[in-house]
């Protein structure tokens, strides 16, 4: 079921954003679980993700009965800001209603973190929407880990995610959408408290 937000002046209204670069090559790789958790959340909701708007892949609809409005950025992931800005702007979404999900090296596979601001970790993505908006909006980090070895970051990243890790994604992404929905109906703080940490899942206990 979707829903016309542009039929509904002064409603409030959230903008979630999953990062990721676009293309079926990219599809699987780690650096797009963002993109994978807005899909996940859309297909949860019955929302349609197929409009082409400000460089984005975007679906209109409801969750927690919210006005929500997805995106997945099609710019690649070093210029995701454009994008989000417009669409922040077209929507009249305050900093406060936007929660961007993304992956992050530097937490372990398997554990989410959710923050109310801060900066980009050396994220590409995230730097691009900071350099936009400043840094005073919510986020969600999908923890991939770190590479095997000397393998160069750059690399694994794009890699797709192994088919014996594939169990935890799905138990991640689960997750996601969970602390998405609590984070539309209840706030940051309280979805900071109950979603931080590893998967509780027997996939990510091994």
């Amino acid at each position: 079921m979707t829903n016309d937000i542009d039929a509904q002046p002064g409603a409030e209204r959230y903008l979630i954003v999953g990062l990721g670069n676009p293309g079926r090559g990219y599809a699987f790789n780690r650096h797009n679980i963002g993109f994978m958790a807005v899909d996940r959340l859309a297909a949860r909701h019955g929302i349609d993700l197929k409009r082409v708007q400000s460089k984005a892949i975007v679906g209109n609809g409801r969750v927690a009965d919210r006005a929500v409005i997805l995106a997945k950025p099609q710019t690649f992931m070093n210029l995701s800001g454009g994008a989000v800005g417009s669409l922040a702007g077209y929507y009249r979404v305050p900093l406060s209603n936007l929660l961007v999900v993304y992956d992050e090296l530097d937490i372990p596979f398997g554990v989410l973190r959710l923050r109310e601001k801060g900066g980009a970790g050396g994220h590409n993505g995230m730097r691009s929407i900071i350099a936009q908006m400043g840094n005073d909006f919510a986020r969600l980090r999908l923890g991939i880990g770190r590479p095997p070895g000397r393998m160069d970051p750059a690399a694994y990243v794009l890699q797709d995610f192994g088919r014996d890790e594939l169990p935890v994604v799905s138990d991640m992404l689960d997750t996601a959408v969970a602390a998405i929905e609590t984070f539309v109906r209840e706030g940051i703080a309280l979805t900071m408290s109950r979603y931080n940490g590893p998967v509780d899942s027997p996939a990510a206990q091994g």
